[in-house]
């Protein structure tokens, strides 16, 4: 099983990891970091399917995906 982490403290809630997402599972926090941004998180882990495409997108490599 796959496992996507997030390092919410540097990210900057731009979003190209949700719409990169095929299963649909990464979405924008309702909470700040401590930046002042609403950072990406995966909402359902077991669907993860480790595709690596929200790693590929993010701009600011706060994406590690796990296989």
């Amino acid at each position: 099983m796959a496992k996507v982490t997030f390092d919410k403290d540097t990210c900057k809630g731009c979003g190209l990891c949700v719409g990169a997402c095929p299963k649909g599972i990464v979405k924008l926090s309702d909470e700040l970091n401590i930046k002042g941004y609403h950072p990406a998180e995966v909402t359902e882990q077991e669907n993860c399917i480790g595709c690596a495409f929200c790693a590929t997108m993010c701009p600011d490599c706060v994406i590690t995906v796990e296989k």
